[in-house]
């Protein structure tokens, strides 16, 4: 580009902006402007390539190849030097590239993990920056998070965690052409800071305490020592699978699912009065006066419903945990409405696919999902400091707390607390 070319373009570009107009797109000055640095660059980089040694031995410049590329600013060609021996390997861009991985690759894996499909993506991309990309370019981007995804599967975790929630969520995935079913194992802990995390993302054909097992064996391989207190549903051997690999952990078992689970035995006419009765044993003051209720509950309707009547006397020890906590201990543990809400907000992204075509698709899409949850987990859960002094007299040496560190009180050491009183 000659000095008045480039002046003419810097002209343009003016122009464009002060009347408000697209400096993006086929029209826009951008992508003139980018063309150009990008092929001085590449003659810079030629030049490096082309050292004495390179010369000697008879490589030299042997005209130019021609390439589209896409980018933010929209698309153009560019000219790219070549050499006799075909051992130049330029650095800004690259062979066989042609998406400028710094603007828009990072743009659509934005635009992926929002939940927005291939052709939303490649409509949007077109309509701003007037680029055309076909699925398999924006599958080829996307997968580029995949050792992202499978590096956070494998991170190191703490040794302890305070409060832990299992919970699995259900997918279609497309094998050999047939839709299949998938369960999505998720893992939510709470650090004894009082920061949450995701700290397990695991996939199988269906939901069972086997695989359960092998996922808490994986976060033992990855440093978890100990946890304090797991909340899970009812499934069957669930229980066993979390005390055999983490014996000293107390296990509550979610309310919520427990009083579901009954209404589906209970007549439709006796729902109403039923839960009444029902409330006042999982929302008693304490496990004494819940374990009366429950009697009461057994004199009324034991008859009728013998079968929900037994599956809380059989559950009540895993049930009743919480009651030995003040509330704000109870109304974390007492439910797994934690790893609910994450569930919540991962569908919300997930919801517009139909299926997914195969497993790595669903965990690539969770795991972005999961990256921009995480985002706002950023202060301890409500009530920490109340919290861990709780669980600290409960479990003593079970939880060494650090006083000088930001995660009880909020403040720095107490050295410093002291000064300022």
């Amino acid at each position: 580009m000659t000095k008045q070319e480039q002046q003419n373009l810097e002209k343009k570009a003016l122009e464009q902006f002060m009347s408000g107009k697209s400096l993006f797109g086929k029209d826009g000055a951008f992508a003139p402007m980018l063309k150009n640095f990008i092929e001085k660059a590449l003659e810079a980089e030629m030049e490096e390539h082309l050292s004495d040694s390179e010369r000697k031995n008879g490589n030299k410049r042997n005209g130019k190849g021609k390439k589209t590329i896409k980018s933010s600013v929209g698309s153009f060609d560019i000219e790219t030097p070549t050499d006799r021996s075909s051992s130049f390997e330029p650095e800004l861009v690259k062979k066989r590239q042609t998406i400028l991985a710094e603007n828009l690759s990072d743009k659509i894996i934005g635009l992926y993990g929002l939940g927005m499909s291939y052709r939303d993506i490649a409509s949007h991309i077109k309509e701003m920056y007037d680029t055309d990309i076909s699925h398999t370019v924006l599958s080829q981007i996307t997968d580029k998070i995949i050792p992202d995804v499978k590096a956070w599967q494998s991170r190191p975790l703490e040794a302890l965690y305070c409060i832990v929630w299992l919970d699995a969520m259900h997918y279609k995935v497309k094998v050999n052409g047939k839709i299949q079913h998938r369960a999505l194992y998720n893992i939510l802990g709470i650090n004894k800071e009082g920061k949450k995390s995701v700290l397990g993302m695991y996939i199988s054909e269906s939901e069972g305490a086997n695989f359960w097992l092998q996922a808490l064996t994986d976060l033992q391989h990855r440093g978890v020592e100990d946890i304090l207190i797991a909340c899970t549903d009812n499934l069957k051997g669930f229980t066993q699978a979390i005390l055999s690999i983490f014996p000293k952990t107390q296990v509550q078992l979610c309310i919520v699912h427990q009083i579901r689970n009954s209404l589906k035995y209970v007549s439709s006419k006796d729902q109403k009065a039923f839960l009444v009765d029902l409330k006042k044993v999982y929302r008693a003051v304490n496990k004494s006066v819940a374990e009366d209720q429950l009697l009461n509950l057994e004199e009324k309707w034991g008859e009728k419903y013998p079968i929900v009547i037994e599956s809380w006397q059989r559950n009540w020890e895993e049930l009743s945990q919480y009651f030995q906590y003040s509330e704000p201990i109870r109304k974390l543990i007492y439910t797994t409405n934690t790893v609910e809400g994450f569930h919540r907000q991962v569908r919300k992204v997930t919801k517009t696919k139909g299926a997914f075509p195969n497993d790595m698709a669903l965990l690539k899409l969770v795991y972005l999902a999961t990256r921009n949850i995480e985002k706002k987990w950023t202060s301890p859960v409500f009530h920490w400091s109340l919290v861990v002094q709780q669980l600290y007299i409960k479990f003593e040496n079970r939880i060494l707390l650090d006083l000088n560190t930001t995660g009880i009180g909020g403040t720095t050491n107490a050295s410093e607390a002291a000064d300022r009183v």
